[in-house]
């Protein structure tokens, strides 16, 4: 029964973990060039959305996957728009993307569907299976159903994580990725165009989020559901800053989240002795509240890259 319960809660802290890893890694790269990227919900909730409606319409998931893909670039480009031609505020920019996705999936939603901003449900067709189906009976719960008893998504999650390390530590172009982020005038002296690197930086930004947005309906829920990303993209942004901008410390983090929510399902209606039982509320807001202390605790003591937050303007 231990193993039972241990390869449950490693599946599904894997299951949890993998939208936030996403989103952390795309908020990553494009901080690492020095845009602040608020709007991570809303490019996550827009991939969503359109993953359903494409899958839903189309019955392929290359379809549902490639409409995510435009939608998110097409967003962080209107950022990189905003932000990075024009030079306006990155946190505004973000809060309003946040905006028009909380609230254009719902109309857009209503007006094709009508099912109160919902979609119809994917068909199974569509929707991403493990694997190694039935891996559990043969390799036992913990290497069977909590390792290998995942789709593809889950594992190119997990690849990411060092294929990003390497792409920002190995590379020329992370190299000057995170120089743009550091010391934009130095890369500019250099002869190298400080906005297309962060035009760049924002499109595998777009890439990555539309990646965790569309896991969330090929993978988990089998329909779009108004505003079904539930703070994700800022707990993956609190994952980023707790990792130190650093993608294996961001992994961390989103497993811990993970695994907390993990918990959070497992001990519900368990009574503990002396305590009675577990209150659901207390259980689903472990999460959040880590969110926020994370945030307050650690945002003053990680090192965010230089630039951040500043637009650069070339001396003439």
């Amino acid at each position: 029964m231990d193993e039972v319960l241990l390869g449950s809660v490693l599946a599904s802290t894997l299951r949890v973990a993998t939208p936030l890893l996403l989103c952390a890694l795309a908020g990553l790269l494009s901080e690492r060039a020095g845009v602040i990227d608020i709007g991570l919900e809303g490019k996550m909730l827009f991939a969503a959305f359109a993953a359903a409606a494409a899958g839903a319409a189309s019955g392929s998931t290359t379809v549902a996957l490639a409409a995510a893909l435009g939608v998110t670039v097409a967003l962080s480009w209107l950022h990189g728009l905003a932000c990075v031609s024009h030079r306006g505020d990155q946190v505004v920019s973000g809060v309003a993307i946040n905006l028009i996705a909380a609230g254009l999936t719902v109309v857009l939603g209503i007006a094709w569907f009508a099912q109160g901003g919902q979609t119809p449900p994917i068909g199974p067709e569509v929707r991403l299976g493990p694997l190694w189906p039935g891996a559990g009976e043969s390799l036992g719960p913990i290497l069977g159903d909590g390792l290998l008893g995942h789709n593809l998504l889950v594992y190119l999650a997990l690849a990411l994580v060092p294929a990003v390390w390497w792409l920002l530590f190995r590379t020329r172009f992370g190299l000057r990725l995170r120089a743009v982020g550091e010391k934009a005038q130095m890369v500019d002296a250099a002869g190298v165009s400080v906005p297309r690197l962060r035009y760049a930086a924002l499109t595998l930004n777009g890439v990555l989020c539309a990646l965790a947005g569309s896991y969330l309906v090929l993978a988990q829920n089998a329909s779009f559901v108004p505003h079904m990303t539930a703070g994700r993209g800022f707990m993956a942004l609190a994952a980023m800053i707790f990792g130190k901008w650093h993608p294996v410390g961001a992994f961390w983090a989103c497993l811990l989240f993970g695994f907390l929510d993990a918990v959070a399902i497992r001990l519900q209606g368990v009574r503990l002795p002396g305590f009675g039982e577990v209150p659901v509320p207390a259980l689903q807001a472990l999460p959040y509240v880590l969110t926020v202390v994370l945030l307050a605790g650690f945002i003053g003591r990680s090192m965010a890259p230089a630039e951040l937050g500043k637009p650069y303007v070339k001396e003439r």
